[in-house]
């Protein structure tokens, strides 16, 4: 399994009152597996896909998240880090784009801070914003771009290490029908042609059937 998560909890404390918005969470992906996430709105949907990359700890004690057999939250904040680089590929719903770098350079970013040569990533980084529809953007900051071209721009940055996870929250949330389709196919492939796996956060029903499987988040668990 390329993924493992095992009773997972989070808790958030908001004005006076505690949220619990995952209750016991459990998660297996199997390599060349996609997998679509679907529930309401604030069901905690983007939560369990942050601490699935990393990005944010479940409640102390409450269960484990392993990547390709290795524990993530048993790591040093800077291995977490180096983990998250080289084999997590997260697309986020609202870009998370520097908006002081041009297209290409926020692409090559995560390959740079892995300390990848920059040749061959930017040879990796064109070929991918080509796959994506914005290779005529290269020389553009995000600012100068659509909301639907800057996801387009964050779906290439995602997939620049070649990671063996993939987790993407609402990836065709701010595209066309058409484009939508394309980085679908584009996810697809890297999954299932090179033994990734996929976890895609969705509000779309036919988008959710695409996938290997469809699991909704109902107060707090996967089921």
């Amino acid at each position: 399994m390329l993924i493992e998560a095992e009773n997972l909890h989070k808790r958030y404390l908001l004005k006076r009152s505690e949220v619990h918005v995952l209750r016991g969470a459990d998660l297996r992906v199997a390599s060349g597996e996609t997998v679509a996430i679907i529930g309401r709105s604030g069901a905690g949907k983007s939560t369990l896909l942050h601490i699935l990359g990393g990005i944010d700890r479940p409640d102390t004690g409450s269960g484990k998240v392993r990547i390709d057999g290795e524990d993530l939250y048993a790591l040093s904040g800077a291995k977490r880090t180096r983990m998250r680089s080289d084999r997590i590929g997260f697309v986020f719903q609202t870009y998370h784009l520097l908006n002081e770098m041009d297209v290409l350079e926020n692409v090559m970013l995560p390959a740079r801070a892995a300390g990848h040569p920059q040749q061959p990533s930017r040879k990796r980084a064109l070929e991918l914003l080509d796959a994506v529809g914005v290779a005529d953007r290269v020389r553009h900051t995000p600012l100068e771009l659509s909301g639907g071209e800057q996801q387009r721009v964050a779906i290439a940055r995602a997939l620049i290490n070649d990671p063996v996870v993939v987790l993407a929250d609402e990836p065709t949330g701010n595209l066309d029908v058409e484009t939508g389709e394309s980085v679908l196919r584009l996810l697809f492939t890297l999954t299932r042609d090179r033994g990734h796996a996929l976890v895609m956060v969705t509000h779309n029903d036919e988008i959710a059937r695409t996938c290997d499987r469809a699991m909704r988040l109902v107060d707090g668990r996967l089921v």
